[in-house]
């Protein structure tokens, strides 16, 4: 089966969950024997592993945004300039916004896909896909993307799977009005999907509740190759200490701050020795600010925290098994949380607010907690890293939980079985 996944980029500097949930999809079917390319939208994916090699950018971040704001296309030696890796790259390092505001055109223009900007570049992408055998599906990121399925569909005659995910978190920061002809424009483009796919029984309710007639999306959980997670026969199986791991974008939103006055509260209740904090997933420059207020603190105890600075995806599995527990205590409902399945897949438990997915992913490879405040998460963390028979009754339930629902090998399996229904449509 040969399929296509259109995906944004995020420059490859910090983790990304929906950028990364498209990469465990693809590497999935990769592995699996399919044939798979990945086009990046936006900014480049580098983590791909060969699904994305000699694969232009296309809806290119510096040009597609400077386009939408003058509203007349670049001369051609403008564009060469504009799109090349090094400008494409400095896009990056300036990109990462969790905010809307000041993107609502762009934003628009991707999900109702009516103006001659976005048709320019998309007869681009058609034009690409074009030069090869054709996919037998595409497999869209999200339903910001959705303005691109009407023109392949059209053009291709190929059907479309769109995931759904998280999507409110950039749609609600727009505009209140823009925010509502997004959520408009979904609703009425999303007669174009073939079929919509979601990461946990979660989010498929709330998709239900916000598009009532859209069709029930399917359920398929991300699976990880748990063989990148497993140690080196010659390395311990964990930390030397106990220590709390951070992996995710170090901001507010992801909750960074909740988990540093936490382990503050911990170290100063000394009641596990030797307590460390491990912090990783990268960070973008908006950022900076918020982490030196992280970092002070966290100053009392710099010595037991250490920061992964540098984001890098060949570094990524390791950062699980240098760790006893990890918490992300996020601020929003999020659809799934990956970095939850790469830790059971090293066999990690984790600590999470019982909010969103949290307490259908968890499950029993770790504990949640109400409310999500520094003080109950420090008791939580606590009653786990003092309590060696919870401790290994959660591990278990994370190894089995890898095994039997986070895996790739079934992830692939229930992705060719819904390809295989859409193409036969």
């Amino acid at each position: 089966m040969k399929v296509l996944f259109i995906s944004p980029g995020s420059g490859d500097g910090y983790f990304c969950g929906n950028c990364y949930r498209d990469n465990l999809l693809a590497q999935a079917m990769h592995r699996a024997g399919h044939d798979v390319t990945v086009v990046p939208l936006y900014l480049p994916l580098k983590f791909l592993d060969q699904l994305g090699e000699d694969v232009p950018v296309f809806f290119p971040a510096t040009t597609f945004y400077i386009e939408q704001k003058v509203r007349r296309p670049m001369p051609r030696w403008l564009r060469r300039l504009l799109d090349s890796a090094p400008a494409l790259r400095l896009a990056a390092s300036r990109s990462g916004t969790t905010s809307a505001a000041g993107m609502e055109e762009m934003t628009m223009s991707m999900i109702d896909g009516n103006d001659d900007t976005f048709q320019r570049h998309v007869g681009e992408l058609i034009g690409w896909v074009r030069q090869s055998p054709l996919p037998d599906v595409i497999h869209l990121s999200s339903t910001l993307l959705l303005g691109v399925a009407r023109p392949l569909k059209e053009a291709l005659g190929i059907p479309v799977v769109c995931s759904l995910q998280d999507e409110e978190v950039w749609i609600d920061t727009l505009d209140p009005d823009y925010a509502r002809r997004a959520w408009q424009a979904i609703a009425d483009g999303a007669g174009w999907i073939d079929h919509f796919v979601v990461s946990s029984h979660y989010y498929a309710d709330v998709v239900r509740r916000r598009f009532p007639l859209l069709p029930p999306p399917t359920v398929i959980y991300p699976g990880v190759d748990i063989a990148r997670y497993q140690p080196p026969s010659d390395e311990p199986e964990g930390p030397d200490v106990p220590t709390i791991g951070f992996f995710y974008r170090m901001n507010e939103l992801d909750g960074l701050d909740v988990l540093a006055e936490a382990f503050v509260m911990l170290k100063q209740r000394g009641t596990i020795p030797g307590l460390r904090l491990r912090i990783g997933g990268g960070y973008m420059s908006t950022e900076r600010k918020f982490l030196a207020d992280i970092r002070r603190t966290l100053h009392p105890y710099a010595d037991d925290v250490i920061f992964d600075h540098d984001y890098t995806w060949n570094r990524h599995a390791d950062f699980y098994r240098h760790i006893s527990v990890l918490a992300v205590p996020l601020r929003f409902q999020e659809g799934i949380g990956l970095y939850v399945c790469e830790a059971f897949a090293a066999g990690r438990p984790v600590v999470e607010p019982a909010t969103g997915s949290f307490p259908e992913i968890v499950s029993d490879g770790g504990l949640t907690y109400q409310p999500d405040t520094a003080s109950v998460l420090a008791d939580t963390l606590e009653r786990l890293l003092t309590d060696s028979e919870l401790q290994s009754r959660c591990t278990a339930g994370a190894l089995k939980l890898s095994r039997e629902r986070y895996n790739d090998t079934l992830t692939a399996q229930s992705l060719e079985q819904l390809y295989n229904e859409v193409i036969k449509i």
